[in-house]
């Protein structure tokens, strides 16, 4: 019969409530053999690896087999006796696990241990070829580890290596980007930066369910084209203010940090809320962001992608805003990308274009959210309730009432980043090589188009516009009304020529391509090697 070791063990014996799944997950078998299933390595060990049922050995067998999952460690330390601690890591002062224990309990508690001297060689806390680490360790000469965790108590963020984001790690978006410049052409490109910037604005509000307000909309769209990659410090409570008041107006209800409970649900005032995710407490807010930063500044080498994804939904998850905080998260992705040189000025990705394109499309935005928020919530389905009113310091008037911190807190502040990152690559890839083609081929057509109309009728751009929209919802026909509007249409000679123009536009427009992530990941993997501008 099977039985559970290392951290399976440990959520088991203390009876841990983990959201975040464990990329490993061990037992005792008969013999030793892996599998992989739904994202996770299920690993069977002989009999003879079987560690002694005790908390100490389950917890070196995982430091040794299993790597660091710091929501789970943070949960074992709560509940494991720090004398019992302390006596296994002073019985072992050379050993590379007793330290890491000791330095983890004391990093992620804030509590000291009293032990002896630590001795032996400096070990790095996290294997940099299996998860991100900070790129410069910090040597802590009292466990002799070298601290190469990539953020802060606070706040520290986990991404694992995987295939997917290797081939992410090669993805140069600047060369598929000049390569687009060679099709098109400079000038297009140069012109598609506002267009494409619109349609970004456009789109981020319309996944707000905001999508008719126009003046919103162009205010967000200047916002992106001052502030993306041009703020020094973007996740600071000054700069996220100051993006704030640009995006949604200084009219906005409650600007900068929230000093109040925050829940994102649905519902109607008749039917009451449903609650899809709770954020953290408004006193973890400024130091969770803290933690983002430091994330930040100590893996500026590492791919853009993932330092894209991490500050995108890392924000999102923090939910540090009372409003705003989805388009300003969509925002980083463009501003980290713009800062890691891997979008050049003037351009902006229309990741939220993608994003929105299809009812599919925004079914798996959703799903990627509630991959971390889903299993939160069950966790503590009944820590929510809905009672007093509290007026809170930032004026805030609130009946949500949340129990569940202490169970949330862990995962809240170690988010495992990997699948929202595995997700933003597929939607850059998509935007890129899809989505941005097939604006700018569109375009081009288009302006083809409108060409050849001017070639029979001279007008401003705007008139002509008018007149193709016309026609095109006309069903290629010139109604009455536009030609009181140009009596130049009324005669057969030039209204047939303009028909015939349109009417072959519309047939010859560009379509859309479908985005099948298995080809294009196979795609990738292939040419992986091939060089610059074709990886």
């Amino acid at each position: 019969m099977s039985s559970w070791a290392g951290y399976a063990w440990l959520q088991k014996h203390f009876d841990i409530p983990v959201t975040q799944k464990m990329p490993i997950r061990s037992q005792i078998g008969r013999d030793r053999k892996t599998s992989f299933q739904n994202g996770v390595y299920h690993e069977t060990y002989r009999p003879n690896s079987k560690p002694d049922d005790t908390p100490s050995a389950h917890l070196a067998f995982a430091l040794k087999h299993e790597g660091i999952h710091l929501e789970l460690l943070s949960h074992v330390f709560e509940r494991y006796q720090k004398q019992a601690l302390t006596d296994w890591v002073a019985s072992e002062p050379t050993g590379q696990y007793t330290r890491k224990a000791g330095f983890l309990y004391e990093w992620l508690t804030g509590d000291i241990l009293t032990v002896p001297e630590m001795s032996g060689n400096y070990h790095n806390l996290l294997n940099p070829h299996e998860v991100v680490a900070a790129e410069t360790p910090i040597k802590n000469s009292r466990w002799r580890i070298n601290d190469n965790l990539p953020g802060t108590p606070h706040f520290c963020p986990i991404i694992r290596r995987t295939e997917l984001l290797d081939i992410a790690s090669n993805y140069d978006s600047n060369a598929r980007l000049k390569n687009m410049e060679d099709d098109f052409g400079a000038e297009l490109m140069s012109r598609s930066a506002v267009w494409l910037t619109i349609r970004e604005s456009r789109a981020s509000f319309a996944i707000e369910h905001e999508g008719d307000q126009k003046s919103k909309i162009h205010r967000f769209a200047l916002a992106m084209g001052r502030y993306c990659g041009q703020i020094d410090a973007p996740l600071s409570s000054e700069s996220l203010t100051e993006l704030q008041n640009s995006i949604l107006g200084t009219s906005t209800i409650r600007p900068g940090l929230r000093q109040s409970p925050v829940f994102v649900g649905s519902g109607t005032q008749e039917m009451g809320s449903y609650v899809h995710y709770v954020a953290p407490d408004a006193n973890e807010v400024k130091p969770m962001l803290e933690g983002l930063q430091a994330f930040m500044a100590k893996t500026q080498h590492e791919s853009p992608i993932v330092r894209a994804a991490v500050a995108s939904f890392g924000f999102v998850f923090i939910h540090p805003m009372a409003d705003g905080n989805g388009r300003i998260s969509r925002f980083l992705i463009n501003d980290s990308l713009r800062r890691d040189s891997a979008v050049p000025e003037p351009l902006l990705l229309p990741i939220s274009s993608t994003i929105n394109k299809s009812t599919g499309s925004r079914n798996n935005y959703d799903k990627i959210l509630e991959a971390y928020s889903r299993p939160m919530m069950a966790k503590t389905t009944n820590d929510i309730r809905f009672g007093d009113r509290t007026t809170y310091p930032d004026g805030v008037v609130s009946d949500f009432k949340f129990s569940g911190n202490d169970t949330l807190r862990p995962a809240w502040r170690y988010p495992d980043l990997t699948e929202q990152s595995e997700y933003l690559f597929h939607v850059i890839h998509e935007t890129i090589e899809y989505e941005m083609r097939h604006q700018i081929e569109s375009h081009q057509s288009y302006i083809n188009a409108r060409d050849k109309v001017k070639d029979t009728l001279e007008g401003p751009n705007e008139h002509i516009d008018r007149i193709m929209r016309s026609v095109e919802r006309n069903d290629g026909q010139i109604s009455n009304k536009l030609e009181k509007e140009f009596p130049m249409l009324k005669d057969p000679e030039t209204s047939e020529s303009i028909k015939n123009v349109i009417n072959a536009y519309v047939a010859g427009r560009p379509l859309r391509r479908n985005y099948d992530p298995d080809m294009e990941v196979e795609t990738l993997r292939e040419s992986i090697d091939d060089g610059p501008g074709l990886r």
